[in-house]
């Protein structure tokens, strides 16, 4: 398999892990409790809640207490996105892109994921540097997509990491860097449950380095994870 299949492979594994995480309830991400029944949250949404409305897209969507219905869902996520909800505005971006309940729409996508953004969310970040990677609703530009993937990576985003670690190994808009890519790695693969595809590919890249090189990379690893991943723990 070539380095830039790689990526693309590691792109299409995040995107599904991720496309499952952004809508597990609000409480997964910050603690509020999403567990309010929809006769609850309908009369609180209709007067403008913000948080009920975010819980009523969530219901639509994952069909919780009620039917099934990403029409519906889209409707409350977007009431609750354009009052500022930094989830909303991520989990609408989502569902543009992939066209849950929606047309699929790379403006809108777009537009919800720099919103998002503009608040910190770092799947966001991740997602938008996806598109540039592919090209999806912009040029396709390696440089651009690194910047973003980049960004999400130094919120503590293992995914971002890892796709860094890939990126860095391929050479893929940036000088080829085996020291930066087993970095990166490396610090993804140490977040969380232990994820063995994570750690192959950061061995991969460390038989490719000299001892000398891999103990630099060792002491970079090290510093990356008091930088990016102790801060979001």
């Amino acid at each position: 398999m070539n380095e830039r299949t790689r990526i693309k492979l590691l792109l299409v594994i995040c995107f599904a892990v991720l496309s499952s995480t952004a809508f597990m309830p609000r409480k997964t991400f910050s603690g509020n409790d999403a567990s309010r029944s929809v006769e609850e949250c309908l009369p609180l949404a209709e007067q403008g809640d913000a948080d009920a409305q975010f819980d009523l897209g969530f219901m639509y969507y994952n069909g919780q207490g009620v039917p099934q219905d990403c029409k519906e869902s889209i409707k409350w996520y977007r009431k609750a996105a354009e009052q500022g909800d930094a989830e909303a505005q991520y989990r609408l971006g989502m569902m543009y892109l992939g066209g849950k309940g929606c047309p699929q729409d790379y403006k809108e996508a777009l537009k919800w994921f720099h919103k998002a953004i503009e608040q910190g969310v770092s799947h966001a970040q991740f997602f938008l540097g996806a598109m540039y990677s592919a090209g999806q609703g912009v040029p396709q530009d390696y440089t651009e997509a690194l910047k973003w993937f980049r960004k999400a990576a130094e919120q503590g985003d293992s995914d971002a990491q890892n796709i860094l670690g890939a990126i860095y190994s391929a050479g893929k808009g940036v000088p080829q860097d085996y020291v930066e890519s087993y970095a990166w790695f490396n610090i993804s693969a140490a977040q969380g449950e232990k994820d063995a595809s994570k750690a192959r590919e950061r061995d991969v890249v460390a038989k490719k380095l000299s001892p000398e090189a891999l103990a630099k990379a060792q002491e970079l690893s090290k510093e990356y994870y008091k930088k990016y991943v102790e801060p979001f723990q």
